[in-house]
């Protein structure tokens, strides 16, 4: 386990003030063959709820999938159509990881080595040029790091707490050469991180990320941790769900923090043309202004709803449809990276 002073750079927390949110346009007829107009309608929903708080740049290339962004969401406040390429809509993935420089008071963004998670679905030359072009157009520092992994393979608390699942950091079709020991030096390198807690991973049926922490655990606003669980002793997934429940108390004795972990429940298994689905709540996304939950029409729908909104006060809780989106195998967190906002200058 890394532990280190947090000093220099560090990776804002989601909670903390963000100046912008980056995402992409839906556009791969390979990721949703069969709900493309459906996905697009859940997708522009979640842009204007988060428009209502926080400006949001669309990642829409050039050509018809430019033309049709500006179509649905063309003229709404707050929304900016943005001319970079994308092979994909999961933004969080591929676009950068900010990290502030404490001292200077600058952004910088983090590129990771991105092969769609593992070499899963070629072809993704477009979006690893992601962080870079992003970068450029804010005006930021860019720094290309040297290990494959996602965003959505990292979540952070105000403390620099970083949880990551052994799963998918330690994947071989990732980093088949590096050591664990590297992989975390590597990580606490790029995000400033404190501390690592390591969890087990994958274990929701239909995942394709080999365990994103986002479907699994989140650090909260209030302090407790929130972690996906079921009570069902028949669901395949409640070992491994336990498995890393089990991590994640171990972890936090580790480091010393005293949180409080609260179970959110995985709604009963949703299907798409009979096939399950990676339905989870903990794919939920934070603005400045609100909490972001998908809903997938399951009884569980308004009790995690409900749990997320208070371990998140000052937050307005926005419920909104998932189900074709998550089709894709990813929800609201997997398709948004937030810009950090800078401090203000005194004066």
């Amino acid at each position: 386990m890394v532990e280190r002073k947090r000093d220099g750079f560090f990776m804002p927390a989601e909670w903390s003030r963000h100046e912008a949110t980056w995402c992409s346009w839906p556009r791969n007829r390979d990721t949703w063959p069969h709900n493309l107009a459906e996905v697009r309608s859940e997708f522009s929903g979640m842009v204007r709820a988060i428009a209502n708080d926080e400006p949001v740049r669309v990642m829409a290339g050039a050509g018809d999938d430019l033309d049709s962004a500006r179509k649905l969401l063309g003229g709404t406040d707050g929304i900016e159509i943005v001319d970079i390429q994308t092979n994909d809509a999961w933004a969080r993935d591929y676009a950068p990881t900010f990290t502030i420089d404490r001292n200077l008071n600058q952004l910088r963004a983090v590129g990771w080595h991105y092969n769609a998670w593992g070499g899963k679905y070629p072809p993704f030359e477009d979006d690893q040029q992601v962080a870079r072009r992003i970068a450029a157009r804010i005006g930021c520092g860019h720094w290309q790091v040297e290990l494959c992994l996602e965003g959505g393979a990292l979540e952070v608390d105000e403390l620099g707490t970083v949880m990551c699942t052994r799963t998918c950091a330690f994947d071989k079709n990732r980093n088949p050469d590096l050591p664990p020991e590297e992989i975390e030096k590597r990580i606490a390198d790029s995000t400033g991180a404190t501390s690592i807690i390591w969890l087990e991973g994958d274990c929701l049926v239909g995942d394709d990320t080999d365990g994103h922490i986002d479907q699994l655990a989140r650090f909260t606003l209030s302090g407790p941790v929130l972690y996906a669980w079921t009570d069902d002793a028949a669901d395949p997934q409640q070992s491994g769900l336990r498995k890393n429940r089990d991590d994640l108390e171990r972890g936090l004795d580790l480091t010393g923090l005293r949180r409080e972990l609260v179970p959110l429940p995985v709604p009963d298994p949703v299907f798409f043309r009979d096939v399950q689905i990676p339905a989870c709540y903990c794919n939920y996304y934070l603005t400045n202004g609100s909490v972001i939950v998908p809903a997938f029409g399951a009884r569980q729908d308004e009790i995690a709803a409900g749990i997320i909104a208070e371990l998140h006060p000052g937050r307005r809780l926005v419920v909104l449809p998932s189900t074709h989106l998550t089709v894709g195998l990813g929800s609201f967190h997997c398709l948004t990276q937030q810009q950090p906002a800078l401090d203000k200058p005194a004066g």
